[in-house]
């Protein structure tokens, strides 16, 4: 307890050179916390909106992901329903999942017959209610910009395209797609005939629909039998993806009918399993039971189990990136608070080399100047910590209700910019810990010695 009073003594007897100290430390510890909230909340952010369109893990055929996905009939999932009801009654897994629902990918052209364009999409045959129940995951309370898709109980033929395709074919007066710029509509002229084994089949779909139906498009695939298939969709609504390379090709459908168009009269498959749990740090035992399960009561079907890392490499590169910025900038912000000490310390030895010979003269031993020195680095170093929790507090308050936002690499609206900082106590404790022990790190040096002076060489400069 004397060597703490004696410590506080000293510093306070030293205010402007404590201050500027204190001042160092804190803003290094602001700029830490920052920037590690930053970085945390793009994290969670990123592996939020995977967790939502992935889930958190899925199951496939085995090489499904590398190179089956523009055949979805050669890696189809028969028996998908039982594989489904096994997972939510296994006992092991029922308790942390969220979502378990099947999907099936397709590739194909679609095509609007009233204006003449067509482009290649990726379409996505989904249950809409288990999927918008998956959208709604947010286990970190951020802001979510998942968007539910409108097709529950909308017919069969119903879709939902993004805002690029429905740029690319023609659709956005018809649909009234906000900052949407249509080009003139093509006349017969100006396009090109398809064969005449495609046109028939364009026919017979648009038959069998009401005419006048501006929304409606044609989409063409391969069925699994090898044969193209066609059918007329309409089209509820447009949304923004969020990123342009999925934006402008995508396509949700109804789960029966992208079955019915790849595999028409022949038994349904899907091409995934999406599980979604409570969770993310379930996801190890979850994975493990999961392979269980497939390889006991599943054994005959050669079946993998990919995470959404896996599935959304994008997600691991911006999460080692982010971790990479925020390592430099700690350890660049750790050597300035380690020198800034170092100097403060090492200057109070020479400043204080008589009050030092007057301590070892009256009996206090070297380990006790050690002690004191550092006792003075640890309460700059709690002071400092503590005063820059409550600054970076108040700056993330500021930041996460100022409205600012950018745009992302790549996407195709602004994401607001939030900071995490006491809602992440992971970062917040290990960033008060490293400060302290940085300052006596650099307390250590200048105590050691301090202690080594002799009583007489110390005494002499009074």
């Amino acid at each position: 307890m004397r060597t703490l009073s004696l410590a506080s003594r000293n510093l306070l007897r030293n205010r402007r050179r404590s201050l500027t100290t204190l001042l160092a430390m804190t803003i290094g510890m602001v700029a830490i916390l920052i920037f590690g909230g930053y970085s945390s909340s793009t994290k969670y952010g990123l592996q939020t909106g995977s967790v939502q369109q992935f889930g958190h893990l899925q199951i496939q055929r085995q090489n499904y992901f590398s190179d089956g996905g523009d055949n979805p009939s050669a890696y189809g999932i028969g028996n998908y329903q039982r594989m489904v009801d096994a997972i939510k009654r296994d006992p092991v897994l029922a308790p942390m999942l969220a979502v378990v629902t099947p999907s099936l990918q397709l590739g194909g052209v679609a095509g609007n017959y009233q204006t003449g364009d067509s482009r290649s999409v990726m379409a996505s045959g989904v249950v809409a209610e288990e999927l918008n129940q998956m959208l709604s995951w947010n286990d970190y309370a951020l802001t979510s910009y998942a968007q539910p898709l409108p097709l529950i109980g909308t017919p069969e033929n119903a879709v939902v395209i993004g805002n690029g395709v429905a740029r690319k074919l023609g659709l956005c007066r018809a649909l009234q797609v906000a900052d949407c710029r249509q080009g003139p509509a093509k006349t017969a002229a100006d396009t090109q005939s398809a064969p005449d084994d495609i046109t028939a089949l364009s026919a017979l779909e648009r038959s069998a629909l009401p005419p006048g139906n501006e929304t409606r498009i044609e989409m063409l695939s391969a069925s699994a039998f090898g044969a193209p298939n066609v059918v007329s969709l309409s089209v509820v609504k447009a949304q923004n993806m969020g990123l342009k390379a999925i934006d402008d090709v995508y396509i949700a459908m109804h789960l029966s009918q992208a079955q019915k168009l790849i595999y028409g009269s022949a038994p349904p498959q899907v091409t995934g399993i999406a599980v979604q749990l409570q969770h993310t740090d379930q996801m190890p035992a979850a994975r493990e039971r999961l392979t269980q399960l497939l390889a006991t009561d599943f054994k005959d079907e050669a079946l993998e189990v990919l995470d959404f890392g896996t599935l959304y490499p994008m997600y691991g590169q911006s999460v080692a990136f982010m971790d990479s910025v925020f390592g430099f900038i700690a350890v660049l912000i750790g050597v300035i608070v380690l020198f800034t000490i170092g100097n403060t310390m090492s200057t109070a030895v020479v400043e204080r080399t008589v009050e030092i010979g007057t301590l070892r003269a009256i009996g206090l031993r070297r380990a006790g100047i050690r002690r004191l020195f550092v006792c003075e680095g640890v309460l700059l170093g709690v002071l400092g910590a503590a005063l820059g929790v409550l600054c970076a507090a108040l700056a993330a308050y500021a930041i996460n209700h100022s409205g600012l936002s950018y745009t992302p690499p790549g996407y195709v609206y602004a994401y607001l910019v939030q900071v995490r900082v006491l809602e992440d106590m992971g970062l917040l404790l290990g960033s008060v810990l490293g400060l302290v022990v940085v300052a006596v790190f650099s307390a250590w040096w200048p105590a050691t010695r301090a202690s080594k002076l002799l009583i007489v060489d110390a005494l002499r400069h009074a």
